[in-house]
């Protein structure tokens, strides 16, 4: 039933960066400032949350500032990475995300640019149990 997904070897560097920045705006070395979340999205961003509902770019930065200013403690672990070349400079990354509570798929779109990554678009899809 699940496909068969295994990232190119030439995609194998895009995907350990990238990898490496997810799960996004939960890696404080990446910035945790409302001027550094800005700097890492796109001006388009938007998300679609594990709950369905669509949400802005300025309505994500707001949350998470104040996430930043009331952090918790939590265990995230992620796995399962694959990385595919959507247009030129631009990728998706799937991942799972394992926490405590429960356990998601997550896709983010990134794009390349001369100021570095920008994530376009993110969503998590909570895996129901069977």
């Amino acid at each position: 039933m699940e496909p068969t997904r295994i990232t190119e070897d030439r995609l194998i560097a895009i995907q350990d960066e990238l990898s490496a920045r997810e799960p996004i705006f939960h890696r404080p070395e990446f910035g945790a400032s409302r001027a550094a979340l800005e700097s890492m999205t796109a001006t388009e961003f938007w998300e679609v949350g594990a709950s369905g509902h669509r949400y802005s770019r300025a309505y994500v930065l707001d949350i998470l500032e104040d996430r930043y200013a009331n952090p918790m403690d939590e265990v995230w672990k992620t796995g399962d990475f694959f990385c595919q070349e959507i247009a030129p400079d631009t990728y998706l990354l799937t991942y799972t995300l394992f926490q405590e509570s429960s356990v998601t798929r997550r896709a983010t779109l990134w794009r390349r640019s001369p100021a570095g990554w920008k994530i376009v678009y993110h969503q998590g899809t909570i895996v129901q149990s069977p």
